[in-house]
């Protein structure tokens, strides 16, 4: 079913790694528009969840709580975004191992993620939003004006992974690390509801040689060609 937005909507689609969250951030910054990460608040009703005991496969109790979170996107340095949950920056907490692993478990399930449909769209503020995501393009915002999906290869995203975790001075495997990203493109490709898959009329970008500079470029360009930044160059 199609959802009629009011404001221009720029999807930006594609798994983990492809650089889509740096790439929407920036998008938000330089247009000065309102920003979605969606894959944050699956890990935020997963944190939530964790901390209240509550079943990962509990749909319909995981589903009202995820009504009655109220989130918020900021960016902060470096195109780092800060997510507050009722007033309560839990940036560094929902990025955590064992929420990623809830939340994979969380997003699956239909009940959390038609509860969450609504909240997504709910974002959609003028002048506008940049929203990133896996099914921005082809489930939430059907009608944005501009769709991405960024894309990159699995050992090129296991290398950026790879290199975040080292500067940070923790120890992972390379191997691991990619073993991981191939897995978890299956679980989200293959998911009955809202698999992973560019919208029929998105731009594919391939990201595994191009900087995040030139990704954005590239980006800004199609946004000034549907008359997306005119207010904001």
């Amino acid at each position: 079913m199609s959802c009629v937005i009011e404001v221009p909507v720029i999807a930006v689609d594609g798994p983990s790694g492809s650089g889509k969250g740096t790439l929407a951030a920036r998008l938000a910054v330089a247009l000065q528009w309102h920003l979605l990460d969606s894959g944050a608040l699956y890990r935020v009703v997963a944190w939530s969840a964790l901390a209240d005991a509550t079943a990962l496969d509990d749909g319909p109790a995981l589903a009202a709580l995820a009504t009655r979170l109220q989130t918020r996107f900021e960016v902060g340095a470096k195109d780092a975004v800060v997510v507050q949950v009722n007033g309560r920056d839990v940036s560094r907490q929902i990025r955590d191992e064992t929420v990623s692993i809830a939340a994979s478990r969380v997003a699956v399930l239909p009940l959390v993620r038609a509860a969450l449909l609504q909240t997504q769209r709910a974002f959609a503020r003028p002048p506008g939003l940049v929203a990133d995501g896996r099914d921005m393009g082809t489930v939430v915002f059907p009608d944005a004006p501009l769709k991405i999906f960024l894309d990159a290869s699995a050992e090129e995203r296991a290398r950026r992974r790879y290199k975040q975790l080292k500067d940070k001075d923790l120890g992972v495997s390379l191997r691991a690390l990619l073993e991981s990203i191939r897995e978890r493109d299956e679980r989200d490709r293959s998911r009955a509801v809202s698999p992973l898959k560019p919208a029929d009329d998105a731009v594919v970008i391939d990201s595994s040689a191009l900087s995040i500079d030139a990704v954005f470029e590239q980006v800004w360009q199609l946004a000034c060609n549907r008359g997306l930044t005119s207010a904001n160059s």
